[in-house]
């Protein structure tokens, strides 16, 4: 049977660039939606206009709409994009950069089938162009006369920063963005940017960003890379860490060197995943809760700082008399400051927030790098595959793969070094460290202010990465480099606090999948060697039962198949006997009513493990007439694999449904004997 369920993050499905107001949009009404349709026409006329003032002007008020989804059809009926595309080269800074601005929005938030359509428009064209333009503009500057040399250098690095997001989020969702990225030679240009890091990390992260989506699966971009090119990289691993932002662009680069594994020197090799893990344990070693509530408490301070100082100013300006006191308070503010605004006395942005973002950011990033180490390939394309689970079973249920190719899961690819590395710097009990739920404290100061409210999902979102990882590494790690047996008992105790000390725990499908998927791996190593389960059977059915109302398929799979481990272990003990004819009997009712075929696979293929061996195991299949069921079933699933199977599963879920519906009517052949003896 297929044993376990194995997940590779690909590159995200959104990029973290422009805020997309997803949320809420359907609640616009009718009038408001015309209102900005007629915008969306009266700013794409204005894209032709002789001034460059009033060019820039509409890009600046299209780059607000393209944040909105409603609004992108009117966008692409407008032929926005053919109008958009010349305007990257325009005569005007400005209008290049807010154009690009436009279109970096549009690709964040319109998804793959917008940037589809601007492959299709020939946005690659005019984007390439700038990108070399930019590049050959750092370099002339280097030459400029030093006033002049800044803020072109400026200019054009804010330039170039605007049209690598756009290529980033391009290239995420469209194979042939990437492949004219390979024939344009555009990596000279962005790893030319990338080296600006010490200056620039705004545009180094973009890079960055880029640079992990077009190395992964891109052997034909792995060959272009050079010593050079390398060491950029590799100084950019390596450089000192003086805010989150270099924490976000040092693991990022960290990714692009795992990307690169196949193109680094062999006599390197080690020393370079020795240097990428160590970036990346220093990344989950920090508590991203307690940062949250150190950030937001200066954030606070400063604030109120800032209104103090805006108070006094304004009282300054208006005449208010100010005690001799409170002016030795303040001594020299009120004639340095006597026409300062407010404005200028805050930074231009919320460096609380950037730093804390940046970190979620990061954390999240490390945890989906370990996980695509762990394995070479992904036959799935980023889907959980609904395998079939468990090892335990008699000599009877084991086949050959042979008819599906040889291979159902993808091979590990843990050098010895990595392994080394991993245990080295302690990643698996970091990762485990941020399974845990959110900082309460944390999530409160969040929730009361909107800025701030989005990182609650960030935080939700690493402890479900650190899940999916932790499920991963009990893939192939020894159950010694996990911390032995009272570590895998503490885990399981962890894993029940998680389940069971929060009300509706079960209704968040994401997190419910993920802590799924961990403890199935978790219960499945603890079963193949033989080390007592913390949880009891009791908890594990009200787990189950909760389950498999999910409508989340994965989440169905992963609670028959903690059944089946389960009731392998009871089937070996004594005094079982009313357990495993509960687990039994919900088996059956699982495989014979629920509407997937694959989690019916999955119930069948726990039934056989349960009921494989065993004399309480024998009795109970008796008591609760497993056989006269299974053999009613039979044609049933049979049936179902005819209609559903070739059209709703992949080529790997239909390998083992193939191989459950062989051994079950080897098992069915095994139960007779079972009625026979008795």
């Amino acid at each position: 049977m297929g044993k376990s369920r194995m997940r590779r993050f690909k590159r995200p499905h959104f990029s973290p660039t422009g805020d997309c107001e997803v949320e809420g949009t359907a609640a616009n009404g009718t009038e408001e939606e015309e209102e900005d349709n007629g915008l969306v026409t009266e700013l794409l006329e204005k894209l032709q206009h002789p001034s460059a003032d009033v060019r820039e002007f509409a890009c600046v008020g299209l780059a607000r709409l393209a944040q909105q989804p409603q609004v992108f059809p009117v966008l692409l009926r407008g032929d926005a994009l053919r109008q958009l595309g010349p305007l990257l080269l325009d005569p005007s800074v400005q209008v290049r950069e807010t154009a690009a601005g436009v279109l970096r929005n549009l690709s964040a938030c319109g998804g793959f089938d917008v940037c589809d359509d601007m492959v299709t428009k020939d946005i690659m064209t005019p984007l390439v162009a700038l990108l070399k333009e930019c590049s050959a503009g750092l370099d002339s500057n280097e030459m400029s006369p030093q006033d002049a040399k800044d803020q072109n250098r400026s200019s054009f690095e804010n330039l170039a920063n605007e049209a690598v997001n756009v290529l980033w989020n391009i290239c995420e969702c469209s194979s042939k963005a990437v492949s004219i990225f390979n024939k344009e030679g555009c990596l000279e240009s962005i790893l030319k940017f990338l080296s600006r890091f010490s200056t620039n990390v705004d545009l180094a992260i973009s890079v960055a960003y880029c640079l992990q989506i077009v190395t992964e699966d891109n052997p034909e971009l792995l060959k272009s890379f050079n010593d050079a090119g390398l060491h950029v990289l590799e100084s950019a691993m390596l450089l000192p860490v003086n805010s989150m932002e270099y924490i976000l662009l040092k693991t990022l680069v960290a990714g692009t060197v795992w990307n690169l594994k196949n193109v680094i020197p062999s006599k390197s090799q080690a020393e370079i995943i020795n240097a990428l893990l160590k970036v990346l344990s220093e990344t989950l070693e920090i508590d991203a809760g307690e940062t949250v509530v150190q950030m937001k408490v200066a954030e606070t301070q400063r604030l109120k700082t800032a209104s103090e100082t805006e108070e006094i100013l304004e009282n300054v300006s208006s005449g208010t008399v100010i005690e001799s006191e409170e002016m030795e308070e303040i001594p020299h503010k009120r004639k340095a400051r006597q026409k300062t605004f407010i404005s200028d006395l805050l930074p231009l942005t919320d460096k609380e927030l950037r730093e804390t973002t940046a970190l979620l950011s990061a954390q999240q990033t490390a945890l989906e790098i370990i996980v695509n180490m762990c394995y070479s390939e992904d036959p799935s394309d980023d889907e959980w595959e609904e395998l079939s689970s468990s090892d335990e079973g008699d000599a009877f249920m084991e086949t050959s793969f042979n008819d599906c190719g040889g291979q159902l899961l993808s091979p590990l690819c843990l050098s010895h070094e990595v392994h080394t590395a991993l245990t080295h710097y302690l990643i698996p009990e970091k990762i485990i460290g941020k399974t845990a739920f959110p900082n309460n404290i944390a999530v409160d100061m969040c929730s009361k202010n909107p800025t701030w409210k989005p990182l609650i999902r960030k935080m939700n979102t690493i402890q479900c990465r650190a899940l999916v990882c932790l499920q991963s590494l009990m893939s192939f790690l020894d159950v010694d480099h996990l911390g032995g047996a009272p570590a895998l008992q503490k885990l399981a105790q962890h894993f029940s606090h998680l389940l069971f000390s929060q009300p509706d725990v079960t209704k968040h499908t994401d997190f419910f999948e993920a802590i799924s998927s961990a403890l199935r791996a978790l219960l499945q190593t603890m079963a193949s060697k033989n080390i007592s389960q913390c949880m009891t059977p009791d908890q594990l059915m009200t787990l189950c039962k909760a389950g498999i109302c999910n409508s989340n398929t994965r989440v169905r799979v992963n609670v028959v198949s903690i059944l089946g481990i389960t009731g392998s272990v009871l089937a070996k003990e004594d005094g079982t006997l009313e357990t495993l004819k509960t687990i039994g009997c919900f088996l059956l009712e699982v495989a014979t009513k629920d509407p997937s075929v694959v989690v019916a696979g999955e119930a069948l293929d726990a039934l056989f493990d349960v009921f494989a061996d065993g004399k309480e195991a024998e009795r109970a299949s008796l008591q609760i007439k497993l056989l006269s069921a299974l053999k009613e079933f039979q044609p049933v699933f049979k049936m179902k694999m005819q209609k559903e199977g070739r059209d709703k599963c992949s080529p790997e879920q239909l390998c083992v449904l193939n191989n459950v519906k062989t051994n079950l009517r080897r098992f069915i052949t095994y139960q007779e004997t079972v009625e026979k003896k008795y």
